[in-house]
């Protein structure tokens, strides 16, 4: 027999003797004694079989001083194990029936944070993500000078990079299909919603290319008119970004759109 071999059948023994040892806890009709044994499954990160232990516990030590440390673990359990939607509504629970709790200001995070772990990629739906923004934003108000606060800080600000970057998708999108007008619209939407951001003078631009693209495809007698609305464009883009590297590319458009109008007149 090989070592890999070897240590197969030790990890099955070693499998059997625990399952064997938990299905007698599970058995067992002493309920200080499953309690005993949930806490030690919890301090040893074994969180599957603590957490089949609280739950039947649960409507036991309903009441009782033991309660409120048990309610603890039992939602810290699903958080452990990822189950972010069961953490969620066990903490809100736990806030409820505990709001006094010197555990209350951990357990409105980690709520909080059950939402932001529920946030998905940035071109599905965003419910989850503007939640957790919301409640970090309260846990900061609520909560000044906690030592979470930085943590708080900067899942706000990776939650608003990711609506941020769930709008540019839809710019480009519209961009990418040949819809100037609207793509011109997004990225004006997306500068008005994230003004600070670093990117702000690569969406003006897109504005203005948008622009561009949509009156070389409009018929004549439109085209001197959004022409008009490039220049514009431009112009704010100068008053707005001077030290910006995109400048030069940015004012060629309104090289371009001059000399469109002025062939327009002719």
């Amino acid at each position: 027999m090989n070592i890999r071999s070897v240590s197969l059948v030790v990890l099955a023994a070693v499998l059997s003797v625990s399952c064997s040892k938990f299905n007698k806890v599970l058995k067992s009709t002493d309920y200080d004694y499953k309690l005993k044994m949930a806490q030690q499954y919890y301090e040893k990160k074994k969180y599957r079989q603590a957490q089949t232990l609280y739950e039947e516990l649960f409507p036991i030590y309903k009441g009782t001083p033991q309660f409120e440390d048990l309610y603890y673990r039992y939602a810290d359990c699903a958080f452990k194990q990822r189950d972010y939607v069961s953490a969620e509504n066990l903490f809100n629970g736990f806030l409820d029936m505990f709001p006094n709790s010197a555990k209350s200001e951990e357990v409105e995070f980690l709520e909080a944070y059950s939402y932001y772990k529920q946030s998905p990629k940035p071109e599905l739906d965003q419910t989850n993500t503007i939640k957790a923004m919301g409640m970090m934003q309260t846990f900061m108000n609520t909560h000044v000078g906690s030592p979470r606060s930085k943590e708080a800080e900067e899942i706000i600000n990776t939650s608003y990079k990711k609506l941020e970057a769930k709008e540019l998708q839809a710019a480009e999108l519209y961009y990418n299909m040949g819809q100037f007008k609207a793509a011109a619209i997004s990225y004006t939407s997306v500068i008005n919603n994230y003004p600070d951001s670093p990117r702000s003078d690569e969406y003006k631009l897109m504005i203005i290319r948008s622009y561009y693209k949509y009156a070389s495809l409009s018929i004549q007698e439109k085209q001197e008119e959004r022409f008009v609305k490039v220049i514009s464009e431009v112009q704010d883009f100068q008053d707005r970004y001077p030290e910006s590297k995109l400048l030069k590319e940015a004012e060629r458009y309104l090289t371009l759109s001059s000399n469109n109008i002025k062939a327009l007149n002719k």
